[in-house]
């Protein structure tokens, strides 16, 4: 006859302890999770920003070098008859672009893709002027102070209050926060 030791069981405290760490562990990874979701969202939007100012360069190619005539869509629903009559960004930009979803922004949670076709607003000052000498309200400005395309709204509001929405400028470089000052 041989003894055998008693198999050891977790007690409830034990248990509770290994509870405890998995709770505060849990309690520190997920809001790191949180926010490298929001960044690669934010991302993904200046990804979208970057293949739709090269769409609007291969249009202004085609078209003499002059910004496209185009609108955004508007978001009443008592606006079928203006859509109708005006071009659209998603019109416009769907011959130079690989799939519309590059005008959706991925952190767009107001459906305004859904709704307008387009996450994005064109600046309609631009529209039918020359590439190399584009001007706003008879001023003239620098490439890099001219915003092009931007988010409709202020889909990034966790990279701080004032820096909400992503921009992209005339000169093709990327930014979330606007500025527009003629003296620099």
């Amino acid at each position: 006859m041989t003894l055998t030791k008693p198999e050891r069981a977790f007690t409830v405290v034990e248990l509770m302890v290994v509870v405890g760490v998995i709770s505060i562990l849990a309690a520190l990874v997920f809001p790191a999770l949180s926010k490298s979701k929001l960044s690669a969202r934010a991302t993904g939007c200046l990804q979208n920003l970057r293949q739709i100012g090269l769409a609007v360069q291969l249009c202004a190619d085609e078209n003499d070098a002059h910004y496209p005539v185009m609108f955004d869509a508007p978001l009443g629903t008592n606006s079928a008859t203006a859509t109708n009559l005006w071009p659209t960004v998603d019109k416009v930009l769907i011959f130079y672009l690989a799939t519309t979803n590059v005008l959706r922004c991925p952190s767009d949670n107001r459906g305004l893709f859904d709704r307008t076709g387009c996450s994005y607003a064109w600046n309609t000052l631009l529209n039918g002027q020359d590439v190399a000498h584009p001007r706003l309200f008879a001023s003239q400005f620098r490439p890099n102070q001219i915003p092009l395309f931007f988010d409709r709204d202020s889909f990034h509001r966790d990279k701080g209050e004032r820096r909400g929405v992503n921009y992209i400028y005339v000169d093709g470089h990327i930014d979330n926060e606007l500025s527009i000052d003629p003296s620099k």
